[in-house]
C-alpha cells in the first residue's frame, strides 16, 4: 500500500516575485487588527464623519454598515476598531454578534474589555476619590494599585465615599459595589463575573452587598449605560461598540427580535452623549429593520453600503496586499505576479466579493510558485477557477 501524502514544514519560495511570502490570507476571516482598508471612499468618509462627529462634541452618533456577504462588512468594523483602539481616550469593544438579546451584546461588550481593563478602571475611579479624600495625588491605575498595595492608602478610607460617588454618578449602586470590589482579590472573580452577566450565587452577591441580579435586558441596558457614565465622569470622550452580524436577529422569535431592537433602542434614548453603536448587517435585514421597526431605525437613520468592488479598488487591494510581503527594493510592479487581464478575469469570477477575491488569490499566488510561473496569467485563473 503506497501513502501519497506528503507533510512538510518547509515553506514555498516566493522570492521569484519580490515576495517573502504569501501575504493573501488562506482563509478569508478578517483580521482582529486589519492592516488595510478594502479601499471604499464613501464608506471610509462616511465612518470617519460619524467618529469624528462624536469625538469633536461628545454628541452620540451612530450608523449601519451593509453589504452582501463576504463584501466586507466585518472587516470594515474591526479596522476601524483598531484606529480607535490607538486612542487612550475612547473605550472600544466589539460584539461579534448580538446572539440572543441586549444582555448578551452586554456581556460580549464586557468580555471583550477584558478583566485587567475593568480592574485597571477600577482602580483609576479610586484614584479620583483618593485625589478628593488623601494627600496623595495617583495619576494612573498602577500610581492607585501600588499606594494600596504599599498601604500608602487604606481601602477603609476612600471605599465608602468611592461607593458614594459611583452610586450618584451611575444610578445604579450595585454596579457601584461590583466596580469597586473588582480590586479586592477575595471577590474580584465575583464581581467580573456580575458585571459580565455571567450569573453568581445570592452567597457570592451577598458578600459584595450586591441586591440584583443582572440577568434580564433591562438590567443590561441599565448596566451599560452605568459604565459609559462612570467612563464619562473618568474623563473619556466616548464609548464605541461594534456590533457584527446584526442580520442574526431575524432568525430570533417576532417577540425577541423586538424586545433586542427596543432595548438598543433604549440605550440610545438614555446615552445621548459620549456613545457611538456601529452596526454591520445584511441589506435584506436592515430594510426589513427599516420598514417594521420605525422606532429603532429613526434612531440611527444613517446608512452606509459595501458595494462590490471595481476594478480600480481591485488594483488597489491587491497591491496594498503585495506590499505586506514585498522584499525592501522590490519589483517596481506593485501587482506583480498579477497581471491587468488577469485581475480581470479574478473580478469577474468573484462578482467583485472581496472575500472569494483574497481566497483565490491565495490560491492562485501558490499555484504559480509550485508550478514556477513567471506572471499569474489569464490562463492560469482559468486554470484554478
Amino acid at each position: 500500500m503506497s501513502n501519497n501524502f506528503t507533510i512538510t514544514d518547509q515553506q514555498r519560495d516566493y522570492s521569484q516575485y519580490d515576495l517573502r511570502g504569501n501575504p493573501f490570507p488562506y482563509s478569508p476571516v478578517p483580521a482582529e487588527n486589519p492592516e488595510i482598508f478594502c479601499g471604499q471612499d464613501h464608506v471610509s468618509e462616511k465612518i470617519s464623519s460619524t467618529v469624528s462627529s462624536v469625538l469633536s462634541t461628545g454628541k452620540s452618533k451612530h450608523l449601519v454598515v451593509t453589504g452582501k456577504y463576504g463584501n466586507g462588512k466585518s472587516h470594515t468594523l474591526k479596522y476601524t476598531r483598531s484606529l480607535l483602539r490607538d486612542r487612550d481616550d475612547v473605550v472600544v469593544g466589539y460584539v461579534a454578534q448580538p446572539g440572543e438579546g441586549f444582555l448578551d451584546i452586554y456581556h460580549e461588550f464586557v468580555y471583550d474589555l477584558g478583566f485587567t481593563h475593568l480592574q485597571n478602571l477600577a482602580y483609576e475611579f479610586l484614584a479620583s476619590i483618593t485625589q478628593e479624600c488623601t494627600d496623595e495625588s495617583p495619576a494612573s491605575a498602577a500610581a492607585m494599585r501600588s499606594l494600596i498595595d504599599e498601604g500608602d492608602v487604606l481601602l477603609s478610607e476612600i471605599v465608602p465615599e468611592a461607593i458614594k460617588q459611583l452610586s450618584d454618578i451611575t444610578k445604579f449602586a450595585d454596579f457601584a459595589r461590583a466596580i469597586v470590589h473588582m480590586i479586592y482579590e477575595d471577590t474580584n472573580l465575583y464581581a467580573w463575573q456580575w458585571l459580565t452577566a455571567e450569573g453568581i450565587r445570592y452567597e457570592q452577591r451577598k458578600e459584595m452587598e450586591i441586591h440584583s441580579a443582572l440577568d434580564d435586558d433591562t438590567m443590561g441596558v441599565r448596566a451599560f449605560t452605568a459604565l459609559k457614565n462612570m467612563l464619562l465622569e473618568l474623563g473619556y470622550t466616548a464609548v464605541f461598540v461594534f456590533v457584527d452580524e446584526f442580520e442574526s436577529i431575524a432568525r430570533l422569535s417576532p417577540k425577541n427580535e423586538q424586545a433586542t431592537l427596543n432595548s438598543v433602542r433604549h440605550l440610545m434614548d438614555q446615552n445621548s452623549s459620549g456613545l457611538c453603536l456601529l452596526f454591520g448587517c445584511a441589506p435584506e435585514v436592515w430594510q426589513d429593520v427599516m420598514s417594521e421597526y420605525h422606532a429603532f431605525s429613526e434612531r440611527i437613520g444613517q446608512e452606509v453600503t459595501l458595494k462590490p468592488l471595481t476594478s480600480e479598488h481591485l488594483s488597489d487591494l491587491i497591491a496594498d496586499y503585495l506590499s505586506l510581503e514585498r522584499v525592501d527594493g522590490g519589483a517596481e510592479e506593485s501587482l506583480r505576479p498579477f497581471t491587468e487581464e488577469s485581475l480581470n478575469l479574478i473580478l469577474q469570477r468573484s462578482q467583485g466579493n472581496v472575500r472569494q477575491i483574497l481566497a483565490l488569490c491565495s490560491r492562485l499566488l501558490d499555484d504559480a510558485a509550485d508550478a514556477d510561473y513567471e506572471t499569474i496569467s489569464v490562463d492560469v485563473v482559468e486554470e484554478v477557477t
